[in-house]
């Protein structure tokens, strides 16, 4: 059997969730250890489904003109309080919000969290 080389199409920042969902999609004997792994880590810390994972990433860019991958680390965390929230904005060259746009985003953040 020929092995035809795998080409990289598009690279995209993913939440856990989708993570998961793609995963879970192929079949078992499909995965190798690597991915049987990652569906694992992706089963225990994801905070929320894929749709809703994707809303919130949509919802944070479009309302609080977040990067991507800011939005994706959110989504991936779900911070509780305004002190975690906060951390994710400390570091590099990002965005400084008021503690009002904190609250905020927490607020929204709030809505999309799943009940246990």
């Amino acid at each position: 059997m020929v092995q035809v080389p795998k080409r990289i199409l598009e690279e995209k920042v993913i939440p856990i969730p989708k993570v998961k969902e793609l995963l879970e999609s192929m079949d078992e004997d499909e995965l190798d250890p690597f991915q049987r792994r990652t569906l694992d880590y992706a089963v225990k810390f994801s905070k929320i489904n894929a749709d809703k994972a994707e809303g919130l990433i949509a919802d944070l860019i479009r309302s609080y003109s977040l990067e991507r991958e800011i939005a994706v680390q959110l989504v991936n965390c779900m911070p509780s309080s305004v002190e975690e929230l906060r951390a994710f904005f400390l570091a590099g060259k990002r965005k400084i919000l008021a503690s009002s746009q904190l609250e905020q985003i927490l607020k929204l953040i709030d809505g999309y969290r799943e009940r246990q």
